[in-house]
């Protein structure tokens, strides 16, 4: 990767960390925004939802405009967008203005996403690729895990402060991205892996190359979200976990899980190719969803948490780097549907849990491993296109 490229994906990287940190610099502060307006938790639920709801309603539409219209400029809108919602957001008073700055905040991460992604896909090649991607899934991951003790920390100085701080973040990324980046090349792929190109999106959509790899990312971030929306509930519940006890479990876990896409993900993929890299994936992550349940002891119930992410944070990027491969010149398509399955799973995944949490706090956790057991048999039936086994003629006959 030359030095220009470097740059590149630098800068996109710094994008969505700032993105993912303000998203993680408002959680300590909820709590006390809701005495402060008088607003319920599940009004607070429903801002959430609005959010994700939005984002998977948009990236579809985002991931085509990326294709059209170019990856920087829906990445600068995207970002621009991002502060604003969060200026609005610092400043609103009446939930009418909450639910706006949330539905702002969808749309711009609807822009964001599939536009990095096919932008990193555009300025790598097959080798340098995997790593890239790695990198790109542990910049999502530490501003996540960097945020909420960021957030408590601004919150002392004001309760508004945070997010006034992501909106000035966002503001300056986007200024960033105007001076610093560039327009990538499209990269040209062979014919094989071109010819979903000519199809209408719903065509691609039911494609079993594509199709299985949407599945994986549905199912993977439902489980994820499953196991994020109760889990700080079910230890404060069984366990009697203090808050202290839950941040550790929860940094513990996502910087062991962002260390081996940092350290082990190129190794692994170049080892044993993306799909079995799911498939096991997929497996360790079922296991831990139903241990989870039945762990009695304090350092039992850390050793889960903690190794509980690295499935997770390995599917990601593998599926990622997968449907990059073989997108072609629709690699903004690919990751506009990246984040619409994604959004639908965040928005489902809490919806569902909830209900199953007020039944029995361990079904949430069950539920959550059986749907990833249900992608992985899926799985079993996923074929490679770069296989010989699918020529040119067993792809198109899917093309209609």
């Amino acid at each position: 990767m030359g030095k220009n490229q470097k740059i590149s994906l630098s800068i996109l990287l710094m994008n969505l960390f700032i993105a993912f940190l303000g998203i993680g610099l408002v959680i300590p502060v909820l709590p006390t925004l809701m005495n402060e307006l008088k607003i319920s938790g599940s009004t607070v639920g429903f801002l959430t939802a609005a959010f994700a709801l939005t984002q998977l309603i948009v990236s579809p539409f985002a991931g085509k405009a990326a294709d059209h219209f170019g990856r920087k400029i829906m990445i600068v809108l995207g970002l621009f967008i991002f502060g604003f919602s969060e200026f609005l957001f610092g400043i609103g008073k009446t939930i009418e203005v909450l639910f706006v700055s949330r539905i702002l905040g969808g749309i711009s991460g609807a822009f964001i996403m599939p536009a990095v992604t096919a932008f990193i896909a555009d300025i790598t090649d097959m080798k340098t690729r995997p790593k890239a991607l790695g990198y790109m899934s542990a910049a999502i991951s530490t501003g996540f895990i960097v945020g909420p003790g960021i957030g408590g920390f601004l919150a002392e100085i004001g309760i508004r402060v945070p997010f006034y701080t992501a909106g000035v973040l966002g503001v300056v990324a986007a200024i960033l991205s105007i001076v610093l980046l560039s327009e990538p090349n499209r990269q040209e792929m062979p014919m094989t892996e071109t010819t979903a190109g000519k199809q209408s999106s719903l065509k691609k959509i039911m494609m079993p190359m594509f199709l299985i790899a949407f599945i994986v990312i549905f199912v993977s971030s439902f489980g994820l979200a499953a196991f994020e929306s109760f889990f700080s509930l079910f230890v404060d519940h069984k366990f009697g976990f203090t808050p202290k006890d839950i941040a550790i479990s929860i940094t513990g876990g996502a910087v062991l899980g962002a260390l081996f896409q940092v350290v082990l993900f190129d190794k692994l993929t170049k080892w044993i190719g993306e799909i079995s890299l799911i498939r096991w994936s997929l497996v360790l992550s079922g296991i831990l969803l139903f241990a989870i349940t039945h762990v009695n002891s304090y350092w039992s119930i850390m050793a889960v948490v903690f190794t509980v992410f690295i499935g997770f944070d390995l599917i990601r990027p593998a599926v990622t780097t997968y449907l990059s491969r073989i997108a072609g010149d629709d690699q903004g398509f690919v990751g506009g549907m990246n984040s619409f399955f994604t959004s639908l799973a965040n928005v489902l995944g809490p919806i569902i849990g909830g209900q199953l949490f007020d039944v029995d706090i361990n079904y949430p956790f069950y539920f959550g491993a059986m749907v990833v057991v249900v992608g992985f048999a899926i799985t079993i039936f996923w074929k490679n296109p770069s296989d010989k086994k699918l020529s040119l003629k067993e792809t198109s006959k899917y093309s209609g």
